[in-house]
């Protein structure tokens, strides 16, 4: 409160000395205010008309914890002099602390109409709604305190270094800044650095701060669905979707969840309300058709996907997915769609790579549906040099991995560890590579009545990762060491997380539940250890056809080795390389399914099969299409009809083009389905 407050006086020398006391008093506030107190009780003892003398007073209480005092002080003040700021903060501060959020919200509505860019305003006063049981009114209170402190010249500097990589200088800028809003840019920080514990803890800080605080919650909900916390990020993503803000886009992030919680029929009701409200949303039909596919209404999805490129000829993404449905064949008319729609981009100053690389892929699918072979592959070729662009793998790097992962996992190593680890035999692993015939597999063992098929699970493969950052953190020498450092109580840990992981996904109460994330078949050695009772399948297709196969597949993510012909094979060389190695190190550590034995003889294999899981034989397995359970992997049609033999040798037709994928698979394709002897990396 300014010293312009005070009562008029004339300016003697009285005044000047009751000026000097009250600034010496006025710094002493935060140190010593129990002096701060009793200079401004002696200065109003004198001059009972000083305001700012009780403004110190009131401020002196509430520092001092004597909240009833300092609110009744102030309270009187702010009748005095109702256009001070200072004295509505004040007061607010005190009723908020003494449990009186009415006072506070009076003060608060009268501070943030005179002050509309005061953060801190909005968000106290936020919190004195919530404490009322006024949600809606802190929701939107939290979302005006946000965009008050976005107009803040630090936040905008420090959110300009942060684009621009100065993360450290970034940080620097926020350390005295409070608000949510600097505090979310922190956590953002952090995610930049590689720390997703301390941005996801940092952003579970800001909306406890601030509830209402929107943007921040999307940010949540994403680094959850990275981090696999599912659960967490459906809790928050229905909050979002409550939110008074009409935003189409928190429908969209809570469908999103629910995709990835194979809960497709509750996602399935949101995309089509989005739609009634608004059809002209060609994304919308786009993961509709998505949503359709997996639940196995294939009619459905054709005719979301059309609705999606009628509305945006350029989608790549909507019309690959059309393609891609391997029951539909596209013709004349769609390839002529197609070639316009490039010929769009191409006219654009920075056409989108994923829609170039999707219409290739859409165009390869359709000339191989007409069986035009040369513009197929012309057209896959050019798809995939397109998507490698954009991808990080190092085929070299990779091998060296499966070279540790040998050297670690000897017969002695795992013969010393047999013991440890979670006993449970729950889980059935299907590994292989993509394309090998493992959906298949998933559908007649999700057929039989003691197990549930759930999805391509990632937590494995968090597990893992999160054991080899210690080694790149530099707590141990090598990933043996880390391997070898693994206590029996540890091993058992980690399964036991798994299978925690894991459970978010088993709906169905059935005793055994399916893992089909193909790239598992890297962590053979660590499900051995955490989880040794636990059933692996190894799903293996003629490398070959199954190398093709991948290539001309479009994936959504992970299979980054899937877009270089070189590359593929080299990715199937190491696979078969280390499983032959636990064939020998650990004998029935994997049950390999040959796909084309499956194909031509199923009643065989699949009694073969369930014998070695250990399943009675049950006759729904042979007649898996028959189950209508939610499939998500571009397989999803093909098990829903008999088993056919068309694809077996598919790749023969290309096999003039496919020369550098043949050399580069020696003799681990012509001695197939045997395993050469000594096969080493390339």
């Amino acid at each position: 409160m300014q010293s312009g407050s005070t009562r008029s006086q004339p300016m003697g020398t009285g005044a000047a000395t009751a000026e000097s006391a009250l600034a010496t008093a006025t710094a002493q506030l935060e140190t010593d205010p129990v002096a701060a107190l009793a200079a401004a009780e002696a200065l109003l003892a004198s001059a009972p008309d000083l305001l700012p003398a009780d403004f110190l007073a009131g401020q002196a209480l509430r520092r001092l914890g004597q909240l009833e005092a300092a609110v009744a002080r102030l309270s009187a003040l702010a009748a005095l002099a109702p256009t001070v700021p200072g004295v509505r903060w004040e007061l607010a501060l005190a009723a908020a602390a003494a449990g009186q959020p009415e006072t506070a919200i009076t003060a608060l509505e009268q501070l943030t109409r005179q002050l509309p860019a005061v953060a801190g305003g909005w968000f106290l006063l936020a919190s004195q709604y919530r404490a009322v049981g006024r949600a809606r009114n802190g929701w939107l209170a939290d979302l005006k305190g946000v965009n008050a402190a976005t107009q803040d010249p630090e936040l905008v500097q420090a959110a300009l270094a942060m684009h621009q990589g100065k993360l450290d200088a970034a940080l620097a800028l926020l350390v005295a800044l409070p608000d949510p809003p600097a505090r979310r840019l922190v956590a953002e920080i952090r995610w930049r650095q590689g720390d997703m514990p301390g941005a996801i803890a940092g952003l579970e800080a800001v909306l406890a701060q601030a509830p209402g605080y929107d943007m921040a919650r999307e940010f949540l909900i994403r680094l959850l669905v990275q981090s696999n916390r599912l659960p967490d990020a459906l809790g928050h993503a229905e909050t979002l979707a409550t939110s008074p803000v009409d935003n189409p886009g928190h429908d969209l992030i809570l469908a999103s969840v629910l995709v990835h919680l194979g809960e497709q029929g509750r996602a399935r009701g949101l995309y089509e309300g989005l739609l009634a409200c608004n059809p002209g949303q060609p994304q919308v039909w786009q993961n509709l058709g998505h949503v359709l596919k997996t639940l196995g209404e294939q009619a459905g999805a054709v005719s979301a996907y059309r609705e999606a490129v009628t509305r945006q000829p350029t989608l790549g993404e909507a019309w690959w997915s059309l393609a891609n449905l391997k029951t539909v064949k596209l013709g004349a008319a769609e390839i002529a769609a197609l070639q316009a729609a490039l010929a769009t981009l191409a006219g654009t100053a920075e056409p989108r790579a994923e829609d170039l690389f999707h219409l290739h892929f859409a165009l390869g699918k359709a000339h191989e549906d007409l069986g035009e072979a040369e513009a197929a592959f012309r057209h896959y070729a050019e798809g995939n040099r397109l998507r490698r662009a954009g991808i990080v793998h190092d085929a070299d790097a990779f091998s060296a991995e499966i070279d540790a992962t040998v050297s670690t996992f000897t017969a002695p190593f795992l013969a010393v560890r047999r013991d440890g680890g979670c006993p449970a035999p729950d889980p059935i692993f299907i590994v292989g590579l993509p394309r090998s015939g493992s959906t298949l597999i998933e559908q007649i063992l999700a057929s039989h009545t003691q197990v549930e098929g759930t999805m391509e699970l990632p937590d494995m493969m968090m597990i893992a990762s999160r054991l080899a950052a210690r080694v790149e953190a530099g707590e141990f020498a090598d990933f043996g060491a880390m391997m070898a450092a693994l206590t029996p109580a540890d091993r058992q840990r980690l399964g036991e997380e798994y299978l925690e992981r894991t459970r978010i996904h088993r709906k169905s109460g059935k005793p055994r539940f399916i893992d089909k994330m193909p790239n598992n078949w890297q962590h053979v050695g660590l499900i051995r250890l955490i989880l040794p009772n636990a059933t692996i399948i190894d799903a293996r297709r003629h490398p070959m056809g199954c190398c093709f196969s991948a290539w001309k597949q479009h994936f959504a993510r992970g299979q980054g080795f899937s877009y270089d012909l070189i590359d593929v094979g080299r990715y199937y060389r190491d696979y078969v390389r280390l499983m032959a190695h636990f064939d020998a190190a650990t004998p029935g550590a994997a049950i390999r399914v040959i796909y084309e034995e499956m194909v031509a003889d199923t009643e065989t294999q699949v009694r073969r099969l369930l014998s070695a899981v250990g399943l009675a034989y049950e006759p729904t397995c042979l007649e898996f299409w028959r189950n209508d359970r939610a499939v998500r992997t571009a397989s999803s049609e093909q098990v829903r009809q008999p088993i056919f033999t068309d694809g077996v040798d598919h790749w023969k037709a290309y096999a003039g083009w496919l020369g550098p994928l043949s050399e580069t698979l020696g003799n681990v394709a012509t001695l197939y389905p045997a395993v050469p002897p000594d096969l080493a990396p390339i």
